[in-house]
């Protein structure tokens, strides 16, 4: 995937698209809207994105190359610890790009651009789960069956791609909050790696004991 070249405007344009998408939605976020957040003509933007699908498009883009080197490193992880960090992190760049979680359904029915580089990204997030369940099982940090080892994979998948939009329907109105934030990823973090926890060796379980309990943060209710 080739990166759009960088141009002061175009990456003040981008940066301003992200902050709005995520915000607003980007069904609610116009070409308008972002020239007057950026105090540019109408025109300057149409210059460098002449369609807002071109603006939404670069953003997925970018997001898929900034999660392809945890893709790379998931094969290499080989203790609990680094499985939590290397999930953590991911759901920080889902975080960064939640937009495209939060309104996934209505963007792949009106942009088929996104929606074939969408899939690509599934694909390439569940071979990336499937190394990681094979880096730990190579390392002797679990054992589990062939079959088995898929259902997990699909698991991390699902359990990766939907766990900030479960925190966000339950409080909303916190969702710009830092600290909120990162609980959040915190919480999921720990929900992923308790996937792994039927499948833990006994010579690892202290590990997982451990990191379990020093990530545990409560839910918080609705308000």
């Amino acid at each position: 995937m080739k990166p759009r070249k960088a141009h002061p405007t175009a990456e003040r344009i981008l940066a301003a698209t992200l902050a709005l998408y995520n915000r607003f939605g980007e069904a609610n976020v116009s070409t308008g809207l972002i020239s007057s957040e950026l105090g540019i003509s109408p025109g300057n933007l149409y210059y460098h994105f002449p369609a807002k699908e071109e603006l939404t498009n670069a953003l997925l883009e970018r997001y898929m190359r900034a999660v392809e080197p945890l893709a790379q490193a998931a094969a290499e992880v080989g203790s609990l610890e680094d499985a939590w960090f290397l999930l953590h992190t991911w759901l920080e760049h889902i975080r960064d790009y939640r937009f495209i979680y939060r309104d996934i359904s209505d963007l792949i029915s009106r942009n088929r651009h996104l929606e074939q580089q969408f899939r690509q990204l599934l694909d390439r997030k569940q071979q990336a789960m499937q190394g990681m369940v094979s880096g730990l099982e190579r390392h002797g940090v679990i054992d589990i069956s062939g079959s088995e080892r898929e259902r997990l994979s699909g698991q991390l998948v699902f359990t990766i791609n939907y766990w900030l939009n479960f925190e966000y329907a339950l409080q909303p109105r916190l969702d710009e909050q830092p600290e909120h934030a990162q609980q959040c990823l915190v919480r999921g973090a720990w929900q992923l790696l308790g996937l792994l926890a039927p499948y833990v060796r006994s010579d690892a379980r202290q590990e997982l004991d451990r990191l379990m309990q020093l990530y545990q943060l409560p839910v918080s209710p609705p308000r």
